[in-house]
């Protein structure tokens, strides 16, 4: 069947190419088991969606071209797959896609739903990494337009389907909550495609069970999903009827099988899951049996996993050549006209790629840092509300609102103020709804808000923060809960590959703003071992552009709390909100009933900017740096330390663990040239770690500085639960050895 046994078996694009022309000179054609006719299709419609299909393989073909000649950077190929041109097609271009790495033709196809654009163009800049490049700037080949309503996706193995669940759940909740902030039409839907190896991992499990778990409970979740089943995950074959077995009875779900090969069948098909997912709000799982080309990407040698037999078999069944059938049976194109067509795309595309190659590239780190914060989205900050409206959401409650109270009980006054205040936050988490969160901290939020606004996830960190995405894309501010640090790890890659890449693949075109509270950290008396006294924030500290606090009292809690969901609202940013267990209801300081650590809930008006840190004390003997529960805890051995050393010492609270003014620490700091920073996370990883380098480099003076942080142990349950922590006394201990050195 190979007619160019002379070429080197390995070099399959060269093959598949020339394979394409003569097998249509000879009309030597794949043979389909469905026999359709053009039905409604118009002869224009197949033309323009074998046009873009030939497009997308010359891409590829060019790409591996480029890529030897240092030119190119990205191989992944989208052959096999051309049959998604028709999703691009019969899906509107106002419905947000979250695409797989094969969806070139989709890409193209989609293009030509507005006038004016250049997608060819465009490909060629991102493939060849061009500062250039309309949505990434060159820092990532991805399919992404802001135009085009495709956000950019950097490694759709399957962790952009939860937040494209987020965005479908977004649609109908931001059209019945009337949110002026929302970017998506009222009547949308959003799709969601992937590979079949996909459907195994643990992230589209947990969004897929999301999207079932809302309908289940009536929700709106209009989303089609979209498996593009070629068999393979790079070298290990999907089962036989594996996707159609798990899919076809699932519940909530309604299955469509559709031809990857076939133009018409997929025209038909896709209409239908249109059609369907428009009426019922409900998901689709489109399922296209295809076959993958040129391997996994372009150092795939694919004869190390697959026999030469398969390899020629799937080559003969080329979507290109079954269109071809299709355009000739249905005297759509002469075979003439599909190879003119054919070479005619061949000369753009290598012309193209030749001029886009040649374009500037990113050639300096704050070129590349450029977009880490950058932001498209422009709202109007909405007003603060008067005082009638604050006591009617407050109720009771407000009459006790000028009390001093703990720093779990403002966290909620500061929620029920924030939710008031800005219509298109949402609360949600594990137990946050009618329970009001473990620790009582979402308490009464679902009686003041309703369960819109105000919700319960399933049990499922993963589908939390990928929800959080999804719903932030459709304009709102999300504001979920983690129930513990420790449960975070479950899902960091959501926040770490999806929500902190977004903008910077994007240029700021997308943007995921949200504040993602995480209650945790230790000292919590031994309740729950490791998994509950989670002390280590080292995940958190080398995400690009996330804010991170960490209060160590109620009123600053407060402050930092609005202030994180200005940020989210006017600068798009993603806050992590660290909120220390072991404090939240500690009322006393020195001894009981001192009340020196309950405080007044502030003016709505008070915030804390970003990196502002508070200073204790004005001595200039020893300067204690510190957060959280080792702020608290330094403040407690301050009296102690200033008698045995007869002299006055300061106390500096970071409050922001990230964006630290250093050079504001320094001028605090004056004339001490002692520093203890103590760190309640673990010594290797903590933020102390990295801030004794800050200091070190910013001093223009000798300085002695010491790292008290906990020991390298996880936390153990019972009475030996803080042996490994800093505590008062070993706090007052460092102190003293160092004023002493």
């Amino acid at each position: 069947m190979n007619l160019l046994g002379h070429m080197s078996l390995f070099n399959r694009a060269k093959i598949i190419d020339q394979n394409f022309t003569d097998f249509v000179k000879s009309e030597k054609f794949p043979k389909s088991d469905i026999s359709l006719s053009q039905n409604e299709t118009t002869t224009s419609d197949l033309i323009s969606l074998f046009e873009s299909q030939v497009c997308s393989r010359h891409l590829d073909l060019k790409a591996r071209t480029m890529k030897e000649e240092g030119k190119c950077f990205y191989t992944i190929a989208s052959s096999g797959h051309e049959g998604n041109a028709v999703f691009g097609k019969i899906f509107s271009y106002k419905d947000m896609a979250f695409l797989h790495y094969r969806s070139g033709a989709f890409f193209i196809e989609r293009s030509k739903q507005i006038a004016g654009t250049s997608p060819i163009y465009d490909l060629a800049l991102s493939f060849t990494a061009s500062s250039d490049d309309p949505i990434s700037g060159g820092r990532h080949k991805v399919f992404g337009s802001k135009l085009l309503n495709i956000p950019p996706q950097t490694s759709t193995i399957s962790s952009h389907i939860p937040k494209a669940v987020g965005a479908a759940l977004s649609i109908d909740k931001a059209k019945d909550l009337q949110i002026k902030e929302r970017e998506l039409e009222d009547d949308s839907i959003i799709l969601c495609s992937f590979g079949d190896a996909s459907v195994n991992h643990s992230t589209a499990l947990g969004g897929f069970n999301t999207a079932e778990w809302i309908t289940h409970q009536g929700g709106h979740v209009p989303i089609v999903f979209i498996c593009e089943d070629n068999g393979f995950g790079i070298s290990v074959k999907t089962p036989k009827n594996w996707v159609q077995d798990s899919f076809s009875n699932r519940k909530g779900f309604k299955y469509i099988q559709c031809n990857g090969l076939d133009l018409l069948d997929l025209i038909q098909k896709s209409k239908l899951a249109n059609d369907f997912c428009q009426k019922n709000r409900a998901p689709v799982f489109l399922h296209m049996k295809t076959i993958r080309l040129m391997g996994h990407a372009g150092s795939d040698i694919e004869f190390g996993y697959n026999s030469k037999e398969n390899i020629e078999q799937n080559e003969f069944n080329d979507p290109l050549l079954h269109s071809s059938r299709i355009l000739i049976n249905n005297k759509c194109l002469s075979k003439d006209d599909i190879l003119k067509l054919y070479e005619h795309a061949r000369e753009i595309v290598n012309h193209v790629f030749e001029e886009a190659s040649i374009g500037p590239k990113l050639n300096t780190s704050k070129s590349v840092m450029k977009s880490i914060l950058s932001n498209s989205r422009e709202y109007i900050l909405p007003s603060i509300p008067k005082k009638i409206s604050r006591e009617k959401v407050f109720g009771k409650e407000y009459q006790r609102i000028d009390q001093p109270q703990h720093m779990a009980k403002l966290i909620n006054y500061a929620l029920t103020d924030i939710l008031n205040q800005y219509s298109n936050t949402l609360v949600f988490g594990e137990d946050v709804a009618k329970k009001g969160g473990v620790y009582n901290v979402t308490a009464k939020l679902f009686e003041q808000f309703g369960i819109r606004r105000v919700f319960d996830s399933p049990l499922d960190e993963t589908s939390i923060i990928g929800t959080a995405i999804g719903l932030s894309h459709n304009g709102f501010i999300p504001i979920p809960e983690i129930q513990f640090l420790a449960y975070y790890h479950n899902a960091e890659d959501q926040l770490r590959g999806e929500a902190a890449t977004l903008p910077f693949f994007s240029k700021g075109q997308f943007v995921n703003p949200m504040v993602l509270r995480i209650p945790g950290l230790a000292y919590q008396k031994g309740f729950g071992g490791h998994f509950h006294n989670d002390n280590s924030l080292a995940v958190f500290r080398d995400l690009p552009g996330i804010i991170i606090a960490c209060p160590s009292n109620g009123v600053d809690a407060v402050k930092m709390l609005r202030r994180a969901v200005f940020e989210a609202y006017i600068n798009s940013r993603i806050t992590v909100f660290i909120e220390p267990i072991a404090l939240y209801m500690v009322k006393d300081l020195h001894k009981p009933k001192d009340g020196k650590w309950s405080f007044k809930y502030p003016n709505i008006k008070e915030e804390i900017t970003i990196g502002e840190f508070a200073v204790h004390g004005q001595g200039s003997s020893l300067t204690i740096i510190s957060y959280a529960n080792g702020l608290y805890l330094s403040m407690k051995a301050k009296v102690e330390i200033e008698k045995k050393l007869n002299k006055k010492i300061k106390i500096i609270d970071l409050r922001w663990l990230s964006d630290i003014n250093i050079a504001g620490l320094m001028k605090s700091v004056g004339k001490c040239s002692k520093i203890l920073i103590v760190d309640e996370c673990r010594k290797n990883g903590c933020y102390g770690e990295g801030l004794v380098a800050d200091i070190f480099t910013a001093s223009t003076k000798p300085l002695k500085i010491r790292l008290h942080a906990a020991e390298n142990s996880f936390i153990p349950l019972g009475k030996a639960a803080t042996v490994t922590l800093p505590s008062k006394e070993s706090i007052i201990d460092n102190a003293i050895k160092l004023y002493n050195e």
